[in-house]
Formats: C-alpha cells, structure tokens, sequence
C-alpha cells in the first residue's frame, strides 16, 4: 500500500511539525501495511525521528495512539478550511471581474459601431 493523503491535505515531513500543529488532523503510512488518520495530542523529536501522540485512535487491539516516524517521512495534514475558502473566492472574484470588463468592452465597442 502507498498512502499519499487527498486532495484536502498538505504532505510535509515529519521533523517540519512543530507546537502550532498540535490539534490538527493527520494522516500517514506508517508502516507497508497501516494507514493512521488522528489529531495530534503531542509532538517530540529528536534528531532523527519525531514522535506523536495522537488523539482519536487508540482503542481498538491493532491500534495505538504514539509513532516513531523518521524526520523525513511525509505525514498529511488538512488543509485550512478558511484560507482554501478564501483563496477560492478571490479566484472566483477575479473570473467574475474579468467577465464584466469583458462584457463592458463589448457592450462599448457595440455602441461605437452603431454610432458611426
């Protein structure tokens, strides 16, 4: 198995988490056979492994709430909601903008045409 997150999550390596990340969602492969979805509780790491303490997966026999990963292992976090949000409707202004100026030369040059 490859886990490579979705369309709504970021990969980043393990060693860039940090303390602001503490509360998000995350998923990631870590081992050939394991896909771990969470929110993490905690983050430490050492020089070459991060480790982190999830929320939300403990409980079942198979499944535990702490992983060793190494520094560079992707992990996938979602994306912010708000800015993807925002980032949609400054896109989606833009379009309309352009339209109008479209429609506005148009409409212009039509009536350039019918004056002349």
């Amino acid at each position: 198995m490859e886990y490579n997150g979705n369309p709504s999550e970021k990969a980043i390596p393990a060693g860039e988490l940090d303390r602001r990340h503490v509360g998000h969602s995350v998923s990631f492969q870590p081992n050939d056979f394991t896909v771990v979805f969470g929110t993490i509780a905690g983050i430490a790491r050492t020089e070459a492994l991060v480790y982190l303490s999830l929320d939300g997966v403990s409980g079942g026999t198979h499944l535990k709430d702490e992983y060793d990963l190494p520094i560079d292992k992707n992990v996938y976090l979602q994306l912010d909601p708000l800015g993807s949000a925002e980032k949609g409707i400054s896109e989606a202004a833009s379009f309309v903008k352009d339209k109008l100026d479209e429609i506005t030369k148009n409409l212009r040059d039509r009536d350039a045409g019918k004056s002349e």
